[in-house]
């Protein structure tokens, strides 16, 4: 066997020995480079939880993922812009109420006014239900939410709900996961409508978590995660759109008088100036574009410029809106007047 001394001077070493390493001076973790790592972690952990991002990258902060869901709704907020096209679409819309003042009784008119009469297919006043089976008492809804700050209010409207017998099995599925993503049992109420094109249905979630604390919903969960929630209950319940169905929606959306997804499309493919160009992605697409171009023409609320580029209003969006809103408006009282076996005088139509 080598002796340590003969092996210090030769540098070898028996190789039967056993190694025994020697711990050096450990290195400073107080200098720059270690704090710009310890930065980034703690970045990085912020925002997968939802919060701000740390100092220093607070210039863009919007407040979009403060709140429940906020994780879920990026998420699902990533998800590429045609798979409105692939999914089965549902609109949301969504409001938050402050109760104060006369909030509270605003909020009866609101739970008065939704379950009006004629709402349902056979004309009769709507009916309210919630979470579990049975009719929900909304005087006791009220009541339990007399000291909230404030309370959501949603309308969803699946684009194929005609094909839905009952809307309540999906608007429970569609809460249900949405206590999921955002974590809190939730207290509300829904009613369903069918006095419009499309049946839809109103839901009023108090502003209180399961704790007793004000309830705090991530902007992007309320813009894209619960709409995506609400398509992915859709496919699940009426299957995948085929290429034949998506083509026949896109279609009959050419000469509607509301704002449709081609729309939306076109403005996404604006430019500052509100000009696009004319050309699809191909034959099919172009067919679309032109005709809606050309009906939105005969609207006042686009205009073919040079180039095969066209210059849309800036009050498309809201216009369109208005439209859509003035058409459910008329079907609903030809509805009104057939159940009653009448026609309107036509200097009381609108």
């Amino acid at each position: 066997m080598v002796s340590d001394v003969t092996a210090r001077k030769t540098g070898r070493m028996d190789p039967d020995d056993d190694f025994e390493p020697h711990l050096g001076r450990q290195r400073d973790t107080h200098g720059k480079r270690a704090r710009k790592y310890l930065h980034r972690v703690l970045a990085a952990a912020n925002l997968a939880r939802g919060g701000a991002a740390v100092r220093g990258s607070l210039r863009g902060f919007a407040g979009s993922r403060i709140g429940r869901g906020a994780g879920v709704g990026r998420i699902l907020a990533a998800r590429d812009h045609y798979a409105a096209f692939r999914q089965r679409r549902v609109i949301i819309k969504s409001r938050i109420v402050r109760l104060a003042g006369k909030g509270l009784a605003v909020a009866r008119a609101h739970l008065r006014y939704v379950q009006r009469d004629g709402t349902t297919r056979e004309g009769q006043p709507g009916r309210l239900y919630g979470a579990t089976p049975g009719e929900a008492d909304g005087k006791a809804f009220l009541e339990r939410g007399e000291g909230d700050r404030h309370q959501f209010r949603f309308i969803v409207s699946p684009e194929d709900g005609a094909e839905y017998e009952d809307l309540k099995p999906l608007t429970r599925r569609l809460m249900a996961r949405m206590e999921e993503d955002i974590g809190t049992r939730l207290d509300w109420v829904a009613v369903d409508h069918y006095n419009t094109g499309h049946p839809h249905t109103h839901i009023i979630v108090r502003g209180k978590d399961m704790s007793g604390n004000d309830l705090v919903i991530a902007r992007d969960y309320i813009s894209h995660g619960m709409r995506e929630r609400a398509c992915e209950l859709v496919d699940l319940d009426l299957g995948p759109r085929s290429d034949n169905a998506i083509e026949q929606r896109l279609l009959a959306e050419v000469g509607q008088e509301r704002l449709t997804s081609i729309d939306r499309t076109l403005m996404r493919a604006s430019d500052a100036d509100g000009l696009v160009h004319q050309a699809g992605h191909g034959a099919f697409d172009q067919t679309i574009r032109m005709g809606r171009l050309r009906k939105l023409e005969k609207l006042g609320l686009a205009h073919p410029t040079s180039g095969g580029r066209w210059r849309l209003s800036g009050e498309l969006a809201e216009t369109l809106r208005k439209m859509g809103e003035r058409g459910d408006i008329i079907r609903t009282m030809q509805r009104a007047y057939a159940a009653r076996d009448q026609a309107p005088p036509m200097t009381d139509m609108p």
